[in-house]
């Protein structure tokens, strides 16, 4: 009896998935591009981009310069309510050592409205530009 009401629970959530329109496949993802320039002390860089399905999240720095090995902090934060980034966010994840094309951030992602913020993590010597990619739903 409690196997059949499992097995009923299991339907009745992918059913209701797949209404939904389900998790995107993370190969049919969108892909953004933001850049920017990092001195040192400047505040968080933000870039705001919005999920439209929940779905899988990768971030990731694809150039640095002049310091391609510098360590630099990177964030996903929930956006307000219209969408901006600033004041009292809602933080979902952040690496404080975020490298050159290693994976910086990833895991679920719902659908709303997001920040990805860049900032220093180790004291720079000069401005670092970066490029940083957000793989979203």
């Amino acid at each position: 009896m409690h196997l059949r009401f499992l097995a009923a629970l299991a339907l009745a959530v992918c059913c209701s998935a797949a209404a939904c329109g389900g998790i995107v496949d993370p190969s049919k993802n969108t892909t953004d591009t933001f850049n920017g320039t990092i001195n040192h002390g400047d505040p968080i860089a933000f870039f705001p981009f919005n999920s439209t399905k929940t779905g899988e999240i990768s971030v990731k720095f694809t150039a640095l310069a002049p310091v391609s090995t510098a360590l630099m902090g990177v964030l996903v934060a929930q956006a307000n309510g219209d969408g901006s980034c600033t004041g009292n966010l809602g933080l979902v994840q952040q690496n404080n050592f975020a490298q050159l094309n290693l994976p910086s951030i990833s895991g679920q992602i719902l659908e709303r409205r997001y920040c990805l913020g860049v900032y220093e993590s180790q004291t720079l010597l000069q401005p670092e530009t970066f490029t940083v990619t957000v793989s979203h739903p």
